[in-house]
């Protein structure tokens, strides 16, 4: 799930197929800010979280290319990436990669309007890849959760294989990727109001090459660092990781 919170800031526009048009109409500029006002002022600040804490911003790159790679847990991690690494603090956006059942109906219409695209999980469309690329070769940062999917409890994390190969596919077309990743956590599981949250960003990785061996490294590199990420969140909220 992806709510975008910021508005674009990038050197040069994408060019886009036809195809990729109706993946994505990039960022609409009177509704963006208006969901930044909801969701970052509103939801996050002045309603829901009792508090929200960003560690690790220092590893955050400001310019430049980045896949930035989230435990999901809950909902409202679509919008702490933008509070903790959208306009207000980087001056450019969060665009994220959404799974096909979350762009659909109303909820779909804001989301491609907000610099949200669909993708398939399982089996990427060439489409949602080249976009992914081009965003990437256009200097942008993309949010790809690695797990596809929430996961509430505190079991073994399990990554998916698709960041560490799109990171192969923009590394293959010359573009040096920096996959960074972000640990949420919440008081409670499913978070309540009132509610302390707290987003860490870990040590940017790179992949060493385009080999399958390279991309299975920075996957299990990737894992040690989300569980390190999720550990520093998790212990900033008084909710220390219990994963074995």
């Amino acid at each position: 799930m992806a709510v975008q919170g910021s508005a674009a800031h990038h050197s040069t526009p994408v060019a886009l197929t036809d195809r990729e048009r109706t993946l994505c109409h990039g960022i609409n500029p009177w509704l963006a800010p208006l969901a930044m006002l909801l969701t970052q002022d509103v939801a996050l600040s002045g309603f829901f979280f009792g508090g929200v804490r960003v560690l690790g911003a220092e590893h955050l790159p400001r310019r430049g290319p980045v896949l930035l790679a989230p435990t999901h847990r809950s909902r409202w991690d679509a919008l702490m990436l933008p509070r903790a690494a959208g306009r207000r603090v980087t001056g450019r956006d969060c665009r994220f990669m959404v799974t096909l059942d979350e762009m659909i109906g109303l909820q779909g219409w804001f989301l491609q309007r907000l610099g949200c695209f669909p993708v398939n999980p399982r089996r990427p469309t060439a489409a949602s890849l080249r976009l992914a690329v081009q965003l990437l070769e256009d200097g942008q940062q993309l949010v790809v959760f690695p797990e596809g999917r929430i996961m509430q409890d505190d079991g073994p994390l399990r990554l998916m294989q698709g960041l560490a190969r799109l990171t192969a596919l923009a590394e293959g077309q010359g573009v040096t990727v920096p996959v960074v990743p972000v640990g949420i956590g919440y008081s409670h599981g499913r978070p309540r109001l009132g509610d302390r949250a707290a987003l860490c960003f870990g040590a940017p990785l790179r992949l060493e090459g385009t080999e399958r061996e390279h991309v299975a490294q920075l996957n299990a590199q990737l894992m040690q660092g989300l569980a390190a990420a999720e550990r520093a969140a998790r212990a900033a909220v008084g909710r220390p990781l219990q994963r074995l």
